[in-house]
């Protein structure tokens, strides 16, 4: 043994201590830290650094590993985007989803279809066992006749939704035609001759040939109506999301859309800007104009990604 070990120094000038084994996990990779935990990497590179040794509280990761693998329930959730086949795509959504699971104690399945294969004839089919419908952020026309679709039969069949950024857009744009019955309502990014413009860019951005520059980008302020969902979920009147757009819902279309039973319960602090919209007469039915999967950890999950999965539990 001695032998060996003076082998490993003259090679590898590295001590047996400092030999870290990366063990296949096989489950989650949020079995990694206790993996590492355990073969001392910690310690090893406290050692290394010449930095004391805390006490550690590794209680509340033994506590999600411990969830992971002994989940009470298994939902699916409906992903429904245009980058379906492409393994990374939607990858923070995907995680979020998890940590929204964790905190419910539950499995997600994540069901993956694709906005351009989804018609009126197949949706029945695809939305079998389907507990929840997600429609993530995206840019461009494609897919969104079919996200359209699927909103509307999440809405009417009573699913809990939950839209991101375009989701929330495409949400405004089937609220529009089928409840509004405003006829080929539509995004100026999709249609930039539509009569009913619900989505559109801001007065100040009209003009601009070039688009670069004229997103917003990074964390905005939002002011949250009381007694609302969202308020319920995040149990805060004043939050900071993370926003990546260009366009907006148009406010002339608000008083309107309201008669009809949406709520604006999330707006900008001069209230010029919706960034969140709900429906109260329905199991759960949120759309945001920002990226909340970009804030969710899975020791402190996202508020609307935690209440979407306990929705979807439900059903």
């Amino acid at each position: 043994e001695e032998h060996l070990s003076e082998i490993e120094n003259v090679f590898c000038n590295v001590t047996n201590e400092n030999i870290i084994a990366a063990k296949d996990i096989k489950q989650s990779i949020y079995e990694i830290p206790a993996m590492y935990h355990e073969e001392k990497l910690d310690k090893v590179v406290l050692k290394h650094f010449g930095l004391t040794y805390p006490k550690l509280n590794f209680k509340k990761w033994q506590n999600i590993i411990f969830r992971i693998k002994n989940p009470k329930k298994i939902i699916n959730i409906a992903v429904c985007g245009k980058y379906i086949e492409l393994q990374d795509a939607y990858r923070s959504i995907y995680e979020a989803l998890t940590h929204g699971a964790l905190e419910n104690q539950s499995e997600v399945n994540c069901i993956r279809i694709n906005a351009e294969e989804l018609n009126a004839k197949n949706i029945k089919q695809s939305f079998k066992e389907i507990h929840g419908l997600l429609v993530p952020g995206g840019f461009g026309h494609r897919g969104i006749e079919a996200k359209v679709l699927a909103i509307e039969y999440a809405r009417t069949k009573n699913i809990p939704f939950f839209g991101i950024c375009m989701g929330m857009q495409c949400a405004i744009i089937e609220f529009a035609r089928n409840v509004l019955k405003l006829k080929n309502a539509n995004s100026t990014e999709f249609n930039a001759k539509t009569n009913h413009p619900v989505i559109s860019l801001l007065e100040e951005q009209r003009g601009i040939l070039e688009k670069g520059g004229t997103m917003r980008l990074g964390a905005y302020p939002c002011d949250i109506s009381k007694g609302t969902l969202a308020f319920q979920e995040y149990d805060s009147q004043y939050i900071h999301e993370r926003h990546r757009h260009r366009f907006e819902f148009t406010l002339r279309y608000k008083e309107e859309m309201e008669q009809k039973g949406i709520i604006f319960s999330g707006k900008s602090p001069d209230e010029k800007l919706v960034e969140i919209i709900e429906l109260p007469k329905h199991p759960w039915f949120v759309g945001v104009q920002f990226h909340p999967e970009f804030k969710s950890k899975p020791t402190a999950p996202h508020p609307l990604f935690k209440g979407f999965v306990k929705a979807a539990s439900k059903l």
